[in-house]
């Protein structure tokens, strides 16, 4: 299926494409979608698996919405309304396309919301400021190659197990990258290989993660952390006790963020050992995403 705003393609909506797909496919289901702004709030069913979505480019397909907790008004977990894209259906993909919560920085708003088991992403920018991206889902499995993720507070969140790969992550302000919550039988949470942290001007305290609960495991390995990382790395959200619960963790990074004589006493240094057990099929519990050239 083709989606374009001009009137060319199947649909002029990427909503109304995904609403036209077969429920449960016995095989992929792509929705090309091109070039264009799609002010529009997008929901990819748990029912509608396999969905393919590809963006004629990163730069010019994007798809923006502007929903933020205030403006939500649900209560106390409105931020969990506040999504530009959801993703319900497992083994969903996305490529070559820009996903925007423009509601600025006025509190939480997500801009990709993944709540689904085997999701990969390509090539995608992912831009908004407090909680940019929620990965929920006890169990569930993320993948992120060549991505661009911005934002200004725990802007990478949730329990969810996500490895990032070759990706940029942009801090906006001072502030916490991510903040998750992995469950406690759950081995990894969140693994940046080979990511650069970089941060606007003026930024120069950024702490690499705090948790959101008690058994946050968030791990760095052979990343470029820009000057901005604050020399302790890491931070506990207020709550002492969360140090002997926790595992944050760094491995062969570089850059002047990655000194890591003044790192927080809890945090870990890997072994060369420990560090091998950091691979795609460790991590994805041997799911292979099926990603593409970016081109």
């Amino acid at each position: 299926m083709v989606v374009s705003k001009d009137g060319t393609g199947d649909f002029t909506s990427i909503q109304a494409a995904i609403n036209a797909s077969k429920t449960y496919p016995w095989h992929d289901i792509s929705i090309f979608v091109k070039n264009g702004v799609y002010a529009e709030k997008v929901e990819v069913y748990s029912w509608n698996t396999r969905i393919k979505l590809i963006g004629e480019s990163k730069e010019n397909t994007i798809i923006t919405y502007g929903d933020h907790f205030n403006k939500i008004n649900l209560g106390r977990n409105s931020t969990f309304h506040t999504y530009t894209l959801m993703v319900r259906g497992n083994d969903f993909s996305a490529q070559n396309l820009t996903i925007i919560n423009s509601a600025g920085a006025v509190g939480q708003a997500v801009a990709l919301h993944i709540e689904a088991d085997r999701v990969s992403i390509n090539n995608v920018a992912i831009k908004g400021h407090q909680d940019s991206l929620y990965l929920a889902g006890e169990g569930f499995r993320s993948y992120f190659k060549d991505c661009y993720i911005e934002g200004t507070t725990d802007f990478i969140f949730g329990e969810g197990t996500a490895m990032f790969e070759d990706c940029e992550i942009k801090s906006l302000s001072n502030s916490y990258i991510t903040a998750a919550s992995t469950p406690k039988n759950q081995a990894f949470g969140f693994v940046f290989n080979r990511v650069k942290l970089t941060a606007s001007a003026a930024v120069d305290k950024v702490y690499l993660g705090r948790p959101w609960r008690h058994h946050a495991k968030t791990v760095f390995i052979n990343s470029d952390l820009g000057q901005h990382i604050a020399p302790e790395g890491w931070q506990n959200w207020g709550d002492v006790s969360k140090k002997e619960t926790v595992f944050y963790a760094e491995f062969n990074n570089s850059g002047q963020g990655a000194n890591s004589s003044k790192r927080v006493a809890w945090a870990h240094q890997l072994s060369q050992v420990e560090a091998q057990d950091y691979t795609i099929k460790n991590v994805m519990r041997g799911w292979q995403p099926n990603i593409v050239s970016k081109k």
